[in-house]
């Protein structure tokens, strides 16, 4: 029921028209990047299964839709005993992706493969953009900690949850979500807020008290009041205190004011106290460019904790992944299918298709991807010639490379044959994605872009279709 009322209505008419069983082909893909990022990181996949593996209409479901009046009881006998008989493709998540690629391709009786779109938009367009936000972040802290602290501004319990998840994917140590560390098994971190200091009679007695309740991972919030006269010196006696007992502490949060400043005195408060190992835990509205800023400005700050930005990817808060029919099985045959508009950005790329990404055997770099058609292979022992499927001219012969397919096998017939990994599996993956991309596709602003080039054969095979069509105006 997770879906959109025309999907519905679209298979109640393929059903009446007698095609509900023809085989066709869907691509589940983005037409451009978010915000100024130059990649995207794909995500999502493993909740997609999930809506895959569990589809059904409850009798409740037949119930509701039977009072709607739109559709017969012939048609909703056969929504009781719908399941997913097809086949999935998809690029596994972690994985850096680019426009016009399908992330998920689907091949499906169209009742079937009509009635998923939905679903796997929303799940696939939410964590793909939070995953791509959250690497930015990770990419603009040069290597420290970056923790996901977004559950009260999320927009909604879901978007909080699995936008953790995807955060995780992207390349965060951390989330402050509970219930999204249960679930996914993801390490939680989390201190104290500025009430906590406020409900004690003074700010000293306030850290003392929560190093007494959590002497071996005690952080403190050093700016309810006064962050260099008073939070930090008080956090200094308490943090002396703790090593009377031979305990270390770990650290002080800065929450507000001049991070750059504050963070720079703060450091130098702390080492003249003995305490150089202390971590500084930075935390408001941060954002990429903020943290890049406060990185060139020189801040003395060791781990990110950010929110709202993040979880809500505030500077574009929606991926626009589409799902277009680009085939169609007929007797036997794959027949492609093309949706041609006066807005060139909205022609589909037409046919059965992989990607295949091109990589510098000597750095390891990634050079190009290349979409073609799924009966096409690459021969790495000659040399390839690529070029700009807009700016055609532009082009580039590769000699000294290697090719690898993206998508791979999910669903076979309705069953499952991928095997799910964890999600720190995936973190660990989409690192290794990360350090194949050249610095200059991974800058915080105005990135180069990526290279996504058609075979010779999808190309002339969409220009073909485009006359085609275009002749019978």
């Amino acid at each position: 029921m997770l879906t959109d009322l025309y999907q519905l209505t679209m298979m109640y008419g393929y059903e009446k028209a007698g095609n509900s069983d023809d085989i066709v082909v869907f691509d589940l893909f983005f037409r451009k990047t978010t915000g100024d990022s130059a990649y995207a990181i794909a995500a999502g996949l493993e909740q997609a299964i999930e809506y895959i593996e569990n589809l059904h209409f409850s009798e409740e479901d037949i119930a509701y839709l039977s009072d709607l009046n739109l559709f017969d009881e012939k048609f909703l006998d056969k929504l009781k005993k719908i399941k997913f008989t097809g086949d999935i493709d998809a690029i596994p998540e972690g994985t850096v992706v680019f426009p016009n690629e399908p992330l998920i391709r689907v091949k499906a009786p169209i009742f079937e493969a009509q009635l998923i779109e939905t679903a796997l938009l929303n799940i696939v367009n939410h964590q793909t953009l939070i995953a791509t936000k959250a690497s930015r972040i990770v990419q603009a802290a040069q290597g420290d900690s970056v923790l996901e602290f977004g559950l009260r501004r999320a927009q909604g319990p879901d978007a909080g949850i699995y936008g953790a998840r995807a955060a995780i994917i992207g390349g965060c140590s951390a989330t402050s979500n509970v219930l999204a560390g249960k679930m996914f098994d993801i390490p939680v971190q989390g201190t104290h807020a500025h009430s906590w200091v406020m409900s004690f009679p003074s700010e000293l007695e306030a850290f003392r008290a929560y190093a007494r309740a959590f002497p071996e991972s005690c952080l403190l919030l050093v700016d309810t009041y006064d962050t260099l006269r008073s939070g930090v010196p008080n956090a200094i006696t308490v943090f002396k205190e703790l090593r009377e007992k031979g305990i270390e502490p770990l650290g002080i949060r800065l929450d507000s004011g001049d991070l750059a400043y504050l963070s720079k005195e703060a450091r130098k408060m702390l080492d003249e106290a003995g305490f150089p190992n202390t971590k500084i835990v930075a935390s408001s509205d941060l954002d990429e460019e903020v943290i890049w800023d406060l990185k060139a400005q020189g801040a003395a700050i060791d781990v990110w904790g950010v929110g709202t930005a993040m979880i809500t990817s505030m500077d574009c808060p929606a991926l626009g992944g589409v799902y277009k029919l680009v085939a169609e099985e007929i007797d036997g045959k794959m027949v492609p299918k093309i949706k041609i508009s006066e807005n060139p950005i909205k022609i589909t790329n037409p046919g059965y298709k992989k990607v295949a990404r091109l990589y510098d055997k000597d750095t390891q770099k990634a050079i190009a991807d290349l979409i073609m058609l799924d009966h096409e292979t690459i021969d790495e022992s000659k040399p390839l010639t690529i070029f700009d499927p807009i700016n055609t001219w532009k082009r580039m012969t590769l000699t000294n490379f290697k090719a690898r397919e993206l998508l791979v096998p999910i669903f076979r017939k309705g069953k499952r044959v991928y095997e799910l990994p964890s999600l720190m599996e995936i973190q660990e993956y989409c690192k290794k994605e990360m350090a194949t991309l050249w610095a200059e596709y991974k800058r915080i602003t105005k990135p180069h872009v990526y290279k996504v080039d058609l075979s010779d054969e999808l190309y002339n095979l969409k220009q073909e279709l485009l006359q085609q069509y275009s002749s019978k105006r």
